[in-house]
């Protein structure tokens, strides 16, 4: 069995959504000064790496990271490999006709991993994302998917001030997961396991993401 670690790396150099808390990795105790063990502690947002979203995030009053129900986070996805539809094109979105190929894997893969490849470097924040056309989340829908993940860091665009797929995938019932790192991964099924820490009354929280083949 190989695993694949799609999990973007927490690190203290991590670029953070801009004007987010960034994360900061510190050993309060270290041995090499005469402690009995090290000991680190760790500052960040919730948004940091990769994460899962709440519908709390951009809801009042909606339901929250430990709410959210975990068999949503475990089972077999589809990575559908987008990246060369972007290589010259910061304009176009991400349409049904690029992912509607893959209707027949997500009646037994209902997760569908989109890669794009444009956020190579995490010391860099993007300035520029694709983001999801306006019908892609009502077929998304219809294929009874239960989770969208990606390798950006938001489902809508950089400087949106109204979360329209957010909201959009939630009525629909479809979990989200971003920033993921799948770069090592080719386009196929797989198991998958995101599962976000149970952070009581959060908006989110970070995911150790893989993908996995028997």
């Amino acid at each position: 069995m190989k695993i694949f670690d799609i999990s973007r790396s927490l690190s203290n150099d991590l670029a953070p959504w801009p004007g987010d808390t960034a994360f900061h990795f510190e050993l309060k105790w270290r041995m090499a000064e005469g402690a009995t063990v090290n000991v680190g502690a760790v500052i960040m947002g919730v948004h940091n790496g990769s994460h899962a979203d709440a519908p709390f995030h951009f809801q009042p009053g909606a339901g929250t990271i430990e709410q959210m129900p975990l068999e949503v986070y475990l089972g077999d996805a589809v990575v559908v490999d987008l990246s060369p539809k972007f290589v010259n094109d910061r304009t176009r979105q991400i349409t049904i006709a690029d992912i509607e190929r893959c209707a027949e894997a997500l009646v037994s893969a209902p997760r569908l991993l989109l890669k794009t490849g444009l956020w190579k470097d995490s010391k860099v924040f993007p300035d520029w994302i694709p983001v999801i056309a306006p019908d892609v989340t009502g077929w998304l829908g219809k294929q009874n998917v239960r989770l969208l993940g990606l390798d950006l860091p938001s489902v809508d665009t950089i400087d949106a001030k109204i979360l329209v797929n957010h909201h959009a995938l939630a009525g629909a019932g479809i979990a989200i997961v971003e920033s993921l790192d799948l770069s090592d991964v080719e386009a196929g099924i797989y198991h998958f396991s995101a599962l976000p820490l149970r952070i009581n009354a959060g908006d989110a929280a970070p995911v150790r993401a893989i993908l996995w083949r028997d």
